[in-house]
């Protein structure tokens, strides 16, 4: 819970944007709370949450081009997708806890804790000897990285007005960018060359940079007692919310690959994760204090609107930069640090884009028109890829990019400030943290979603595959969910013409991705008709937190 001292507002929409303010200024008539802070000391305050942001972004890609690789030294297919989503699995589920936690005891202890458990996970990944040791120390990595990220935003919403604000959230997306660019390139450079561990190792150097660099972080410390605070946290929305997210998944993983759709298994998975949802509205509308997602932000049809709009563009976006590699790898016949090069046009035109919409929501106040924009034309971007094929070009790879990616530059800030603009001071914390469960549901979900869809592309092109002379044991390892696992098999195949029939099977399974992803935008054109405008303030308003406030 936090406490804000209202200052007043300005309408944006008739004043030019001013200078974003130095950490800690206060418009209180009253004079500020606290001291304004140097320009080195801001400088290292932002720096060390740019850093914060970097480590957690590019764990999510340099990992990407190793997967293949991985899988195959640890002799586990079935661990492509786990690799993701047990990450993603736990980061969605972690990051409203860590943001309550801080509300509790205070930003910076929380954000240094999650940067310390990161660092430790990462050394369990590196010395994974098996695929379960991995995926659960990729679970330990995605747990920090929910907090990581989500408290990044909250911290820079607590200490910037919200028009200011908007400045800073660009440089975030830039820091993001940028690892979303040298990850993939790096990420295929350290597994080709050095070994896909080191894609593990290299996060020990960078996060602990990042931990001494937040150690200058003057933000409100309430002080909270360690039994107060323990009693209350929202116990029973926690394990309600993780209990959803485990048991939806892992049907939805489970389904058509480990157990057959109608099994047991799978429908009591997805049968008990959809009630758990039940007990999670339960709880936090009737049994927690401080719950992890008030109710109250549902209550505005824009609010819900913004969430669904976040949730595609995540889950679109997402899904285009992890299967793009592996259209890169099995049709393409691109090395994985090519296939990482490849992808840079995706993450140079986003930071872009990123930056520039930053600068004119911070200088006109208006954010709907990039919301409006970027629906469309991520849309228009994902319904290209349905043409890629063996045939494409590279020229028309990049400019199919090109066009998805300035649609989703669109779509980074701007929902984050529409959801802001919409809820009270107190409720700005929670809410950034309800968009970030929602964009972390839908990175999750399209990893397995996205591999179900492929998998199921695959099975039903076998018979294609076994049309052409290849071999039992081929068609078996590049069928199902062992064929994103086995690309490199792909370029051993000397008959032509089989080579060029598993080329197409990857492709038209692909292609499937591709639809699901444009229909998918489609409906985010929808939903963001639905938001509605507000001004957005430039005055500075201080949040508190912790039990008493």
């Amino acid at each position: 819970m936090v406490e804000v001292r209202p200052t007043g507002y300005e309408d944006s929409t008739t004043d030019n944007a001013a200078a974003p303010e130095a950490l800690g200024n206060s418009c209180n008539p009253h004079g500020p709370e606290r001291k304004s802070r140097g320009k080195l000391r801001t400088f290292t305050v932002m720096t060390g949450l740019s850093c914060t942001l970097f480590i957690a972004a590019l764990n999510q890609t340099i990992v990407a081009t190793a997967v293949p690789t991985i899988c195959s030294q640890l002799n586990s297919a079935s661990g492509y997708a786990w690799i993701s989503a047990a990450y993603l699995l736990a980061n969605a589920t972690a990051a409203p806890v860590w943001v309550k936690l801080s509300d509790i005891w205070g930003r910076k202890p929380i954000l240094l804790t999650t940067v310390a458990l990161y660092f430790l996970a990462s050394i369990l990944c590196a010395v994974s000897q098996s695929m379960k040791m991995l995926i659960v120390g990729r679970a330990f990595q995605g747990t920090a990285g929910g907090g990581l990220v989500q408290l990044v935003y909250i911290t820079i919403s607590d200490l910037f007005s919200m028009r200011s604000r908007t400045i800073y959230l660009g440089l975030l997306q830039l820091m993001w960018a940028i690892a979303g660019g040298v990850g993939p390139v790096v990420g295929g450079s350290l597994t080709e060359f050095v070994g896909w561990r080191w894609t593990f190792w290299i996060n020990l150097p960078v996060s602990g940079t990042t931990f001494l660099l937040l150690m200058p972080l003057d933000v409100h410390d309430p002080k909270t007692g360690v039994i107060e605070g323990i009693k209350a946290i929202d116990w029973f929305g926690s394990l309600s919310l993780l209990g959803l997210m485990v048991m939806l998944l892992l049907g939805l993983n489970f389904g058509g690959v480990t157990f057959p759709w109608d099994s047991a298994t799978v429908i009591c998975l997805i049968i008990f994760g959809a009630l758990m949802s039940v007990f999670f509205v339960f709880s936090e509308k009737q049994l927690a204090r401080h719950p992890l997602m008030p109710l109250r932000l549902f209550r505005r049809k824009s609010n819900i609107a913004t969430l669904v709009v976040g949730f595609i563009h995540d889950f679109v976006g997402f899904a285009t930069e992890y299967y793009l590699p592996l259209y890169f790898q099995s049709v393409k016949g691109a090395s994985p640090l090519h296939s990482g090069l490849l992808i840079l046009p995706i993450t140079l035109t986003q930071a872009l884009v990123g930056m520039a919409t930053s600068v004119i929501v911070h200088q006109t106040g208006r954010y709907l028109e990039p919301i409006w924009i970027g629906v469309v034309l991520l849309t228009i971007g994902n319904g290209l890829y349905i043409n890629l094929d063996t045939a494409s070009s590279i020229g028309e790879i990049i400019g199919f990019e090109i066009v998805a990616a300035f649609g989703a530059g669109l779509l980074f800030q701007p929902p984050l400030i529409a959801l802001q603009a919409l809820v009270s001071p107190e409720d700005t914390a929670t809410a950034t943290a309800t968009l970030g469960f929602i964009r972390n549901l839908a990175t999750s979900l399209s990893i397995v979603i996205g591999s179900v869809v492929f998998q199921n592309g695959m099975d039903l092109r076998a018979p294609n595959l076994v049309a052409t002379g290849l071999s039992a044991n081929l068609t078996q390892i590049l069928s199902g969910h062992a064929a994103a696992a086995n690309v490199m098999v792909i370029e051993t195949i000397t008959d032509p013409a089989q080579r060029l029939a598993v080329k197409d099977a990857f492709a038209g399974s692909l292609r499937n991705m591709w639809i699901l992803c444009t229909c998918t935008s489609a409906c985010a054109i929808v939903a963001s008709r639905f938001i509605v405008k507000q001004m957005l303030s430039k005055v500075y308003r201080e949040t508190k937190t912790g039990l008493n406030n």
